[in-house]
């Protein structure tokens, strides 16, 4: 069955097309905003970059016949008509729901993370790596992620079908910015925003780089001319620092150890499994009595297949603790929000890999 959805270019949910016919025709028309919209976006850029552009496309995302690869008709995912986001509906699998019956949080950062990948793909970036372009190829630099925000208003459940717009943009001389925004197609209702930040490191010397100017000109031609932001509100969460945790944590998971189905195109455990990590030290109680309203996780360090590690949670209250009292006030009250802090580390060194912070909301019906 299939398990995505052609945005038409009106964006409308009367487009969900389910015949093969009808499908093979959006895809058809589909494929001419994308091919327009981009082409429109590569003539901003110099005649070379332009060309290298084109020579990607045709070699990596059509095939020397320049048709559709099986996975892009499947796929069904497309470019809005500027060229400057990029749009793909999923069903809700049975393996994606956890004990809530709703798509995991790691569920709908995975999501997230095809959505990025097919955007770059759909505008001739590279399949072999996770969005990198001609000139990063050529230096061996890769894209990983700095920081992570992510908010859910209302979890989809299984056969739900979430339509998730992704775009990107620059963000200082060091890194891009990638931002999603997901709906219930069924209604067109927002229930989840997300933004990141990502920097370039060398694949061999694991060292970050500086974002150079001929990287920068390939991707910003397919980037707004404007500023979006998913989280365009002043003093949102996504931009609150996350302090570290101090010891000893209250609650702790120690010796973690990555599978090797955690690792990645980039050799490295994917940024998606510290989610894992970070709520396998969460307190029970909270885990069957709320669910995950926001996180935010910082990338301090890569971790390895051969690395343990300990993952550490501590409640944050509103107002310092001094001296590790309350004052008489009830905790509860601080921290009427459920808002918690997270560190990851090495097991043996004590190295900080992340750290984080998340809110949770009450479930319903839950005392």
């Amino acid at each position: 069955m299939l398990r995505s959805h052609v945005a038409a270019p009106s964006g409308a949910a009367s487009s969900w097309q389910c015949g093969r016919r009808r499908l093979s025709n959006a895809w058809r028309g589909a494929t001419v905003v994308t091919c327009d919209a981009r082409a429109g976006r590569v003539s901003a850029a110099s005649s070379s970059v332009a060309k290298e552009m084109e020579v990607t496309h045709v070699t990596e995302n059509r095939g020397a016949r320049g048709e559709l690869t099986l996975g892009e008709k499947l796929r069904l995912g497309s470019l809005l008509e500027d060229g400057l986001s990029y749009k793909e509906s999923f069903v809700v699998r049975c393996c994606e729901v956890g004990i809530n019956k709703t798509a995991t949080i790691e569920a709908i950062a995975n999501l997230m993370q095809e959505v990025g990948c097919n955007h770059a793909q759909s505008v001739g970036f590279s399949t072999d790596g996770f969005a990198t372009t001609t000139t990063m190829r050529k230096l061996r630099l890769i894209w990983v992620t700095n920081r992570m925000h992510i908010e859910v208003y209302k979890y989809p459940a299984w056969g739900d079908v979430v339509e998730i717009e992704t775009w990107c943009q620059s963000e200082g001389r060091i890194g891009t910015r990638r931002d999603w925004i997901i709906k219930d197609l069924s209604n067109g209702e927002v229930i989840g925003r997300a933004t990141s930040k990502w920097v370039m490191m060398h694949q061999d010397t694991r060292k970050l780089q500086r974002v150079s100017d001929d990287v920068r000109e390939e991707y910003l031609v397919f980037c707004p001319r404007t500023p979006r932001y998913a989280f365009p509100e002043e003093d949102n969460g996504s931009l609150k620092k996350i302090p570290k945790l101090d010891e000893p944590a209250e609650h702790s998971r120690l010796g973690l150890v990555p599978r090797r189905a955690d690792l990645d195109m980039n050799q490295h455990v994917n940024n998606v499994t510290y989610i894992g990590w970070v709520l396998e030290s969460m307190p029970q109680d909270i885990i069957d009595t709320h669910e995950l309203e926001t996180i935010t996780l910082e990338y301090r360090r890569e971790c390895q297949h051969d690395d343990s590690v300990d993952s550490l949670t501590s409640a944050e209250y509103e107002g310092a603790l001094e001296n590790g009292s309350s004052n008489g006030v009830s905790l509860s009250s601080i921290n009427p929000n459920q808002q918690f802090l997270h560190f990851l580390r090495l097991s043996g060194t004590g190295l900080e890999i992340n750290r984080g912070r998340t809110t949770w909301r009450k479930l319903k019906g839950k005392k």
